[in-house]
Parts: C-alpha cells; structure tokens; sequence
C-alpha cells in the first residue's frame, strides 16, 4: 500500500535536514582545506567532541539554547539556517518535481524521477554551501563545483538507460544536445583539452597569477586594515583568458563546420552523436560551455570595460556546473534572472556598509533556482516563441 504524500513530505525533510547538518561541516571545513570525514562533529572553541544526541538537526541547536554543552561558546546561527534552508529545499524540490502542476513530463519517482531528483538535489545542496561560503570568505571553492559538473555528465548520459529517452528529449528534462550542439560540445571539448596541454607546459600563462615580491608597498593603504594589492593591468590579464579561450572557440566551431558540410563525416556524426548515451553527455558538455561562457564574457567584457577585474572565476565555474545539469537554456536564464536578486542587496550595501562589491554566487544560486521552478515555461517560450530546437 502506498503511503500517503505528508509522510513521504516529513521524510524527505528530515533527510534534507540530515544532508543540511554535512553542509555545515564542508562550509566550516572545506575553505580550511580538513577533511570532511575526520575528525567526528566537535566544538570548534573547546575541541569536545559533540556527542550524537547533541548533533540532531535543528532540534539540538535549540534545545541546547544556541551554546556548547561544555564550553557554553555560543554555535552560530548559520547552523540551524542551513539545516532548516536544505530540509525546505529537498521536500520543495520533490512537492515540484512529482506532485506540481508546474513540471510536466516528469516521470513517477520510482519510475527514473529519482534519478533527476538526485541530480537536482546534489546541484542544490552545493549551491547552498558555495553561497554560504562566498558570502562569508568571498569565494567559492572549486572542489564543488567540480563535483557537480561531475554528477551532471555522468547522470545526464545514464539517464536514457533509466528514462525514456524521447521523455528526456521532448521535455528537456536533462540536457539533451541534437546533432549541431554536439558538434559544438565535441570541438569545444577537444580545445579545451589544447588550452589546458598549453597552460600546463607554460605556452599560455594564467591570469591573476603574481609572484610575491611583485606586490607593491609604495602605494598608501586606502583603510587602515585592508591589503595592499599588486599593481596590475586587469586588460593584460584577461587578454591571457580570452587566449585561452581560443582554441575552445576555434575548434568548435571547425567540428561544426566539419560536421555540417562534409558528406561522409555528417552522416557518420549524426548517427553517433543521437545514440542516446552520447546526446545526453554532449548535451551535459554543451550546457556546461554555455554556463562558463556567458559569465565568462560577462567578466572580460566588463574588465575590458571598466578596467578592474569583474566577476569571478569561481562564477565561472559555477555556472558551467549548473550548465551541465540544467543544460543551456536555462543556464542563461538563471544568469540573467540573477542580477534581479543581486541589485537590493548592492543598494543596501552602498548606503549602509559603503561596500561596492558584493558576493554574487549566492544570486546566481537564487537565479537557478527560479529557472528550475519555471522550467516549463523557460522551454515553452523558447519552443513556441523563439523556436528553439
């Protein structure tokens, strides 16, 4: 007998809650460079190890009043706000996913819905780590995002096994690249591979890579604790990202061309390339070059601009992870739904805290988020309006 929807709700909360409680310990370790694993939960003033019946999600947080049982050192309340923020997002995602009317298509969670859910899930959870990270250390560590572009190649190319692939095709729920945009991906791929071979033998050099004595000091410090920086000519190095960017550019566009005007190579790529593992993977791959791509012109044509350097590459990174999961479409909408979420906060920052600069994983996580929820109308509009094929 099945069980009725409020218990699988509580449930999947409570995981979500659990998984919110590990969250905790990679935003606290991670930038730390420790491990994730060893040592166990402990107090970070005291060192006291934390037993198990005072490591239960929200419940003892607020049961040991927001302070150490031995120590009395007060636990910040990020703890309880990440593990209340994940337990809402799991049972969110799944009320989305398999009970709303706002996706359609979406198969039955035992039926291969569990396999977009944990996608979706794995994307979400390290996006709440990344902004929680970036909003405290102004970073985002690379090491999830990694771990993300990771799980949406693999799931997005083993999903057909699972899924139907015309399900997966005709409602974009995975990425799914036809015959051109797996050219694209393909080449773009096969470049990358260049520019990195190029890098790591010093022919391209990396940007915002400074030895430490060319830091100079002659220049007065602007306030009183912040760091001196070196002199840099923020054009100069982002004319080093767009070499590299180079051979990616070029040789997707040579296996496009290659593809589409070549008899026997056409034929042959249209048949590979629509095998349904390999559409799925491509499609992840093309997703993941659309996400990069678009921030990453966002920051050389905005430092080229302005002449400081604008945007980060941890950004970058991120939204290629997001690229690969929820594939290019929705990639661009999310990074342009994002700025909406951003501009109130810059505003507040101005008058309040005299800062210009703001932390802006945290709005393209918010922006992604948006651009799930509204993943059929994001495709409906591209198909019927636009054309989108």
């Amino acid at each position: 007998m099945a069980l009725p929807q409020w218990i699988w709700l509580i449930y999947t909360f409570a995981v979500g809650c659990c998984v919110g409680s590990f969250l905790n310990v990679v935003i606290y370790r991670l930038p730390k460079e420790k491990s994730l694993i060893k040592p166990g939960s402990f107090c970070p003033a005291c060192n006291k190890h934390i037993r198990f019946y005072d490591n239960i999600p929200l419940i003892s947080w607020l049961i040991l009043g927001r302070k150490c049982r031995y120590c009395k050192a007060p636990i910040s309340p990020r703890y309880f706000v990440i593990e209340l923020l994940t337990g809402l997002m799991f049972v969110s995602t799944y009320y989305l996913f398999f009970s709303s009317p706002l996706r359609t298509g979406m198969p039955n969670f035992t039926e291969g819905g569990w396999l977009l859910y944990l996608l979706t899930i794995i994307l979400l959870s390290a996006l709440i780590a990344s902004s929680a990270i970036d909003l405290e250390l102004w970073i985002i560590p690379l090491s999830i995002c990694w771990v993300v572009t990771a799980a949406g190649l693999i799931i997005s190319a083993i999903a057909p096994i699972v899924i139907d692939p015309a399900i997966i095709d005709g409602y974009r729920l995975l990425p799914y690249a036809s015959a051109k945009t797996s050219a694209l991906a393909a080449g773009a791929a096969f470049g990358l591979g260049i520019s990195l071979l190029l890098l790591f033998t010093g022919i391209l050099k990396q940007s915002y890579e400074f030895p430490e004595e060319s830091i100079s000091k002659s220049e007065p410090e602007v306030e009183p604790k912040s760091k001196t920086e070196p002199r840099i000519n923020h054009r100069l190095e982002v004319a080093k990202e767009v070499l590299f960017l180079l051979p990616i550019v070029v040789c997707s566009y040579a296996a496009y061309r290659l593809t589409a005007e070549f008899g026997t190579a056409r034929d042959f790529w249209i048949d590979f390339s629509q095998k349904p593992l390999v559409a799925g993977l491509l499609g992840s791959v093309f997703g993941y070059f659309i996400g990069c791509g678009t921030v990453w012109a966002t920051r050389i044509l905005g430092t080229l601009g302005f002449g400081r350097e604008a945007m980060g590459l941890g950004d970058v990174h991120l939204m290629g992870a997001v690229g690969a999961v929820i594939g290019p479409v929705a990639v661009v909408v999310a990074f342009f739904i994002a700025p909406f979420f951003g501009l109130g906060w810059a505003i507040f920052q101005m008058f309040f805290k005299k800062i210009r600069q703001i932390p802006y994983g945290p709005f393209l996580s918010i922006g992604t988020f948006v651009a799930i929820i509204l993943h059929n109308a994001i495709y409906d509009y591209f198909f019927t309006v636009l054309g989108y094929k």
